[in-house]
Formats: C-alpha cells, structure tokens, sequence
C-alpha cells in the first residue's frame, strides 16, 4: 500500500504552491504516511523520529498556509471529473470536537453551550463524480464560535449568520469549477439545513443545478387579494407522475431496505422572505415530493422527502435523476465518519492551535475521501480490474495472503482479481465476517486489511519474496 499511498499522495498535493519545493516535497510525504497509515494523531502516522519531526515542523510553519492545501485538494478532486456532464456536489457542515480542558487553545464553542464543548465547525464540498464515486473534496469553510450564546439566527442580518459559510462553500465550489473543471457544472446537493431564502436566492440567481432537500412548507407566489398558498399542499392534490425504488441505507431508528416511492412534481413561484429585511423574493423552480408507500417497517414513519431543484423534469428519467441526486448526500455523512470516529479519527489530534488542526485535518480528510473512494468504487465498477487502486505487488500480495487463508473449497486463481473480488479479500484480512458484518465491506475493516498486505507488498518490491 505504500507505493499506491505515495502515487496518491504526489496526485493530490504535488501541485500545492507553498513556495518552496522542499515544504511541497514534505506534504507529499506527511500525506503518503497518512494514507498508508491513517489515525488521529501524528506519533500513530509517522512512525521514525524523523518522519514526526518533519510533520511537526511542516505544521507549524506559518509559511504554509492552510488554503494552498485546500486548493491542492480541491484542484485534484476536480479534474477527475473534469469533462462529464456534471458531478454531484454535496454541501454539509459538521464539528470537530478537540481536546481542550484548560480551554487555552484558540477554539470555539460547539455543540449545546450548557455542555462546554470545544473545536471548530467546518463546511465541507463533497466532489462526486455521475455515478456517485467519490472523487475529493472541493471546498473548506472553517469558523469557531464564539463562547458565549448570541441571539437567534431571525433576529440578526446575513452577515452574522452561520448562512454566509455555506455560501461562501458554494462561491469557491463555482470559481473553482469554472477554472479547472473543462465544462463540467457542479450540481449541488443540500440537506434541510441548506433551505433558507439566502442560498436559494444564491442558486437561483447564478444559474446553479442544484438539489435542497426542504425544511419549510414554502408559501408561493399569489396574485394581491388572493388566499395564501403553500408548497406542500399543492404537491399533494397532484397525481403521482412516477413510481420508482430506492435502496435505503441503515442508520438509527430507520432499517435498511429497498423503498417505494411516489413522486409528485410541479413548477412553482416561491415567494421567499428576508427574515432580516422583510423583503420578499419571487423565485421559479421545479419541485418534487417524494413519499415511500407499502416499504414501511413497522414502528417507523414512511419517508419523505421535499426536494427543491433546478434540473429539468420533463422526463421520468430526470425525476429519477433528482431523486438519485439527493441520494447521493448520504455520502457526505460517510464521509464525515471516516474522517472523525472511523479510519482516521481526526479528532483524538492533540495538536495545540487552529491552523495546525486545519493543516492537519486537511490531509487527514483528503486521505478519509481516498478511503471512501476505493470503497465506492468497489460497489460501483465491481467488475474493474483491480490494479485500478491497487499496485501489481500489493495485488500479488493479497493473493498470497487469501491463499494462506482461504476455505477449502475456495480457489485463488494466478491472474489479476476484479476490484470488487480485491475488496472482499482485504476486507477478509480485516476481520470482515459477510453478511453478520451488516452489509459490504467498509472503510474500518478495508484499512485493516490494507495494512496485512503493506508490509509483504514492501518485500516483494524489494525482491525479497
């Protein structure tokens, strides 16, 4: 794995202009550890006095500035979706939860301010390409609260809100996509904490393709004397226009499975309200209301979603498409669990100030999205030649050790496996049980078995074996 750790490494950040080849020389190789050996803290990455030295230096250098890394990143993730129609572009923010008991470090509140916690919050891009393959990450927004509580988002303007980091998020997302991303379009897609009038009005009014999931039973625009009229309801006296399944995945309080959905779908005139202003808005965009009907396990509520967007739907295959754009957020969430409890537990970090943190958790999610891209493509190109992620003696590796531990009845032929075949082998080695695990593979037990193969691959690369 070393080798594919290093090749990945020079491809994300070998182009990042910290002016000095030297400090670029050292990204590579801090981000090559950390992909060969992901985890939270710098002495689990970096395993020579050497290689700690180096990291700690690089981090602290105040030449290197966060956002050069960030564009590294972003660059890389884009040009590989660079020429198709569009790449889907998940938008969501999270908290980083940082150790910081004598509260000296220079972090913010986070969470519940009655519970004290400490950290940064972040808004992160997630770069997907037509096929939901993860590619990178294309833009960060870190901030800290302040520590104490200020008054409710309604009552301050725009540019006190939380709001003004998710656009700023889809401003970079844009630019950046203009400059380096040869006609492909970002399609943006936001969960309900993305529905208020001020990123809707920045989607509509720039043009963007987008998907925001709604929070609010949104009043449309009426002629003067007329009774109001809200979203919700006029979806529902619609006929259904399509049925379609989609497959659910688990999570806390909702079971895996394949739902049935009915979708409704109408073009409509928000009349959307500045909060702060009072001023009213007049947007035209396409919506559609997706409920699950006959798939419901008992003791839950049926899904449904209320998705706002600006793709066509003249054709049932573009409802299908909406639909499956939003589908694609959950990824984000995987995402996120990789990076801060999962493989590489940004958060156990004991770094000491903001911007080595952000350095730090720049590489660290980079390196989760690597993790997360080998484990989609696995699902999604099942029948790709392994090499694809894989080098030639990290592959002869793996075959070695399948055969050391394959069933009796099993055959481990000479020849190259596919990617989903390589995937389940190292997942074996990881410990991964089949369907008692809960599902395929995942990033946990991949990077286990990840590192069972790294140290043979080294030897055959030497010419040992």
């Amino acid at each position: 794995m070393e080798y594919q750790a290093r090749r990945w490494a020079r491809e994300e950040f070998g182009h990042a202009e910290l002016g000095d080849v030297r400090r670029t020389d050292r990204l590579v190789r801090l981000a090559s550890c950390a992909a060969a050996r992901p985890g939270g803290r710098i002495t689990e990455v970096c395993k020579s006095d050497a290689e700690r030295q180096g990291a700690y230096d690089f981090l602290e250098c105040e030449r290197v500035g966060e956002g050069a890394l960030q564009d590294a990143a972003a660059q890389a993730a884009i040009r590989r979706v660079a020429g198709q129609p569009y790449a889907f572009v998940p938008v969501d923010g999270t908290s980083l939860g940082l150790s910081d008991c004598q509260r000296t470090k220079d972090f913010g509140a986070i969470g519940a301010y009655v519970e004290g916690g400490r950290g940064l919050k972040v808004i992160h891009a997630y770069i997907l390409d037509s096929q939901g393959v993860p590619s990178g990450i294309g833009s960060q927004v870190w901030w800290t609260r302040p520590d104490e509580f200020v008054k409710k988002k309604q009552s301050r303007p725009l540019r006190k809100k939380e709001t003004v980091h998710w656009i700023e998020a889809i401003n970079q997302i844009s630019n950046r996509f203009a400059t380096w991303a040869d006609g492909t379009r970002p399609w943006f897609v936001l969960d309900r904490e993305g529905d208020c009038w001020s990123t809707l009005r920045r989607l509509l009014d720039q043009g963007e393709l987008f998907t925001v999931r709604g929070c609010w039973d949104r009043r449309l625009k009426t002629r003067a004397g007329e009774p109001r009229v809200y979203l919700r309801e006029t979806l529902q006296r619609g006929r259904p226009a399509h049925v379609m399944q989609v497959d659910v995945s688990e999570r806390p309080g909702r079971k895996a499975r394949r739902a049935r959905f009915e979708l409704r779908a109408a073009h409509v005139t928000l009349d959307l309200k500045n909060s702060w202003t009072k001023v009213r808005y007049k947007r035209d965009l396409n919506a559609v209301l997706v409920c699950e009907r006959g798939t419901t396990p008992r003791g839950e509520k049926p899904l449904e979603w209320l998705l706002l967007t600006s793709a066509p739907m003249a054709l049932v295959s573009d409802l299908e498409r909406i639909v499956y754009s939003y589908v694609q957020r959950w990824r984000i969430e995987e995402l996120h669990k990789t990076w801060k409890s999962g493989v590489c537990r940004v958060e156990d970090t004991q770094l000491r100030t903001k911007s080595r943190v952000i350095k730090w958790a720049t590489i660290m999610v980079a390196v989760a999205s690597r993790i997360e891209r080998i484990k989609r493509l696995s699902r999604e190109q099942p029948d790709a030649p392994a090499s694809l992620v894989l080098s030639a003696e990290e592959i002869r590796a793996l075959i070695i050790l399948k055969r050391i531990q394959k069933k009796r009845t099993e055959t481990v032929p000479d020849s190259e496996p596919t990617l989903s075949q390589a995937t389940r082998w190292i997942a074996d080695l990881g410990g991964y049980t089949g369907k008692s695990s809960g599902g395929p593979p995942g990033s946990i037990t991949i990077r286990r078995g990840l590192e069972h193969i790294a140290p043979l691959a080294l030897a055959i690369r030497a010419g040992e074996m």
